[in-house]
């Protein structure tokens, strides 16, 4: 099957179904943000916080299904700040847990192949006893940080592609 486009940054898109979800859900005091950079890239930036038992900032999309058939993996041309970040699924937007796969960064442009056969269930942080991700669709996507560390972040993301 031919690649299908997730998200497709540009001076153009629309962001507004990109949705940042930080701990102060839970009492926390992390600050993420999302947006368009000045070259049309999306730019997920903040500070993550420990205080109040904190610890996380993540952005998220969901959209119409999405037929991952004939499909192996997620690739994500993006621009890091060396530190290590999550990528999450999820095939239903009804489900509390998400599948996860971690992935490091370096301060260059590069592409990060995630194979979706190794993103494997978690819910807050637990691996739950579930088989990795063998669903026939997505329709929701996120970025995650949580380093367990008090820290500023930056990913630039040009796009994130089925293939």
């Amino acid at each position: 099957m031919a690649a299908q486009h997730i998200f497709d940054f540009s001076l153009e898109s629309d962001i507004s179904d990109w949705n940042v979800v930080d701990d102060v859900v839970m009492g926390g005091r992390s600050d993420g943000h999302f947006q368009l950079s000045p070259e049309g890239h999306g730019e997920f930036r903040g500070t993550v916080s420990l205080e109040n038992n904190g610890g996380f900032s993540s952005v998220r999309y969901s959209f119409a299904p999405m037929a991952t058939e004939g499909n192996t993996h997620i690739r994500i041309r993006l621009k890091g700040d060396g530190k290590s970040y999550q990528f999450r699924i999820r095939h239903s937007t009804g489900i509390s847990y998400s599948y996860n796969h971690s992935f490091d960064t370096a301060m260059v442009w590069e592409d990060i192949v995630l194979p979706l056969k190794e993103f494997y269930p978690t819910y807050r942080g637990r691996n739950l006893d579930l088989p990795n991700f063998e669903h026939e669709h997505i329709e929701e996507i996120a970025f995650l940080i949580s380093n367990k560390k008090p820290e500023k972040f930056k990913l630039l993301i040009d796009f994130i592609r089925l293939e």
